[in-house]
């Protein structure tokens, strides 16, 4: 079995070194099509870009290569967290405050073990939200299986590209 935690332990300073933070290591595939899949992005704009994934995959492949902490044969991914990006580190509860998750539990919680919710941000350890039907809730992060951003209006505007570099068109409507 991968061991992921020494794994991000291996390739986060070649993160850093770059200026980027981790925001998920996971395998999927399993073993018809094993595929390490590693989130990062620039602290200050929330994304990386083609060179970004690039200068990453490099170093993290040099690094893999000479510990080889995978047994089996993989691909590398390297991207950007994307729109709807993971919430994968507590921190993300308050960075994301406002704006709606796809929350899913260990176990249920007021009889759901899922909720679409508005992130409320954090009160120590616990997740605050709010539910439609539900109401506020506080949810311990240890609970917390995945959740992701759900695509909204208010989402995309927040998360707009900081470089038109590429885009075709850009148009925007008031």
């Amino acid at each position: 079995m991968t061991d992921i935690a020494r794994i991000a332990q291996l390739i986060e300073p070649e993160a850093k070194a770059l200026g980027f933070e981790l925001v998920r290591v996971a395998m999927f595939g399993g073993k018809s099509d094993p595929r390490l899949q590693v989130m990062a992005e620039r602290p200050d704009t929330r994304q990386l870009d083609l060179s970004d994934c690039e200068a990453l995959s490099r170093r993290i492949s040099d690094v893999l290569d000479a510990e080889d902490p995978i047994e089996e044969a993989y691909r590398l991914e390297v991207s950007s967290p994307g729109i709807d990006r993971p919430l994968t580190r507590l921190q993300d509860y308050a960075d994301w405050a406002g704006f709606e998750a796809r929350i899913k539990l260990t176990a249920p919680l007021d009889g759901r073990k899922q909720f679409d919710a508005r992130l409320d941000g954090l009160e120590g350890d616990t997740v605050k939200v709010y539910a439609d039907r539900v109401g506020e809730m506080l949810i311990p992060f240890g609970q917390i299986v995945s959740a992701k951003l759900l695509l909204t209006d208010a989402l995309i505007k927040a998360t707009a590209p900081l470089s038109a570099e590429g885009a075709d068109k850009i148009s925007e409507e008031g």
